[in-house]
């Protein structure tokens, strides 16, 4: 019981917002924005940037820009900067998604292995595992809080003040992280992120490390019933790791294909604008002025905008992924963050 002079505190901050250290816009454009809504808005702050630049310093630029070496240099540079971004970037994706890609023995195996994975949850839960990655997420938190409510009510009895007093408070703050995230798992459809974003503010490492901590501090007070109580929770608990990871992969990999599909979708516009301002567009095309700035500034602002369009797609979608990757690196009851200590 050497845990009981030490003792931390029993509930944490449970949704993902609350554990991380950094501000809830951040977040937002991290994680929760749609990819194409920041890929629009990245576009749209670096055409008023290259506007507003071009405008506030005229004397060295606006003679650069009139230049037809300068529109050639700059135009043919992204020709090639997209055919090879957008081919490294379908590669690393193929490279990703091979892993699905094997013989017959394999596939056999990794059949099996995931049947097997599903008559466990459909032990546990007392009905056929859901298809639905959302229902399926929300199958075994509702066990997880029902297993949370039977330990509350079986230790009621128990002699320890102390050990009940954690145990309520314990079960209590699962019970709402629980409730909580089967609310967003109900509202929620797989191949949006909205599903995965669910998954990751239930806090479940924290959760095991506490019945860990509970069996073993106050192992000498619990009775036989009470410790298979807290195993039962774990087992619960221990099954949402792999099964959040799982569905995280498959997030991945569907993120990637779509990544790959919009970046091909671009590439082709983005290659048509550049070639025609390097074949066709020079200083004298564009006379005159809109809002004050140069016709020729708005031109080349936009069309510089739209080659670099597959890049942006590209830079929303990965800053998703390796935000979601580094907040998941530890699959087990490790925090990593000091923010959650």
């Amino acid at each position: 019981m050497s845990g009981q002079a030490e003792n931390a505190d029993i509930s944490t901050a449970n949704t993902m917002r609350e554990r991380a250290d950094e501000s809830r816009v951040k977040l937002w454009l991290l994680l929760a924005a749609n990819r194409l809504h920041v890929t629009a808005v990245l576009a749209l702050s670096i055409f008023i940037v290259f506007v507003v630049v071009v405008t506030v310093f005229p004397q060295p630029v606006q003679p650069q820009l009139r230049s037809g070496d300068t529109i050639e240099t700059m135009f043919s540079t992204m020709i090639g900067a997209i055919m090879t971004g957008t081919t490294l970037v379908v590669t690393i994706s193929q490279l990703v998604l091979s892993q699905e890609n094997g013989p017959l023995g394999e596939q056999r195996e990794r059949m099996e292995n995931s049947m097997d994975v599903r008559d466990f949850v459909e032990d546990l839960v007392g009905t056929p595992s859901p298809a639905d990655p959302s229902t399926f997420l929300g199958e075994l938190i509702r066990v997880t809080e029902q297993r949370a409510k039977a330990l509350r009510e079986g230790v009621s009895d128990n002699a320890n003040d102390q050990f009940r007093e954690e145990v309520d408070e314990f079960t209590e703050s699962l019970i709402g992280n629980a409730e909580l995230v089967r609310d967003q798992l109900d509202r929620a459809q797989f191949g949006t992120f909205d599903v995965l974003f669910a998954a990751l503010n239930f806090n479940y490492g924290w959760k095991i490390f506490q019945v860990e901590r509970l069996a073993t501090d106050y192992d000498d007070s619990l009775s036989d019933d009470e410790t298979k109580l807290l195993d039962d929770l774990k087992t619960a608990l221990s099954l949402f790791g792999p099964a959040r990871e799982h569905i995280k992969t498959l997030y991945f990999e569907w993120a990637l294909i779509s990544l790959s599909q919009l970046i091909l979708y671009a590439a082709i516009p983005a290659l048509v604008v550049a070639g025609i301002m390097l074949t066709v567009v020079d200083a004298g095309m564009f006379p005159g002025r809109l809002l004050g700035i140069p016709s020729l500034t708005w031109v080349i602002g936009g069309a510089f905008t739209v080659t670099l369009v597959p890049f942006l797609l590209f830079t929303a979608y990965v800053l998703r992924i390796v935000t979601i990757a580094k907040r998941t690196l530890a699959i087990e009851s490790l925090i990593l963050r000091g923010s959650q200590r």
